[in-house]
């Protein structure tokens, strides 16, 4: 594994819309709340900050996406986001994204690609 990878679990921790993955990350000079889902199929990693109030989206640890499996809500305000892209859905984010994490699939694990500092 490259030097500026770091693995955040096995491939076989996320699930279709189930559960995600919680970790840290540098972010702006000091360690930041992390997360990575599974989303038709595809690995994707977002700050876990939701874009209206810097607070934590999930309600109960890895829990990030809404009752239908669809979309990640913030457990707080309802703030609605696409497990795809991170763009604001509907909600209080009001268009803001949440922050997007390069990650990769690579030998059974998912992998985070960039640490630098955002």
């Amino acid at each position: 594994m490259a030097d500026d990878a770091r693995v955040i679990c096995a491939s076989g921790e996320l699930v279709d819309a189930g559960k995600g993955v919680r970790f840290e990350v540098p972010f702006r000079n000091q360690l930041a709340a992390a997360f990575a889902v599974r989303h038709d199929g595809k690995v994707h990693a977002y700050l876990n900050r939701c874009s209206h109030v810097a607070l934590e989206l999930d309600w109960q640890p890895g829990v990030f996406f809404d009752l239908e499996g669809r979309d990640l809500i913030c457990s707080t305000h309802g703030a609605i986001y696409s497990a795809s892209s991170g763009k604001c859905l509907g909600g209080p984010c009001a268009g803001g994204p949440l922050v997007k994490l390069a990650v990769e699939e690579r030998d059974g694990f998912i992998v985070l690609k960039d640490l630098s500092d955002g």
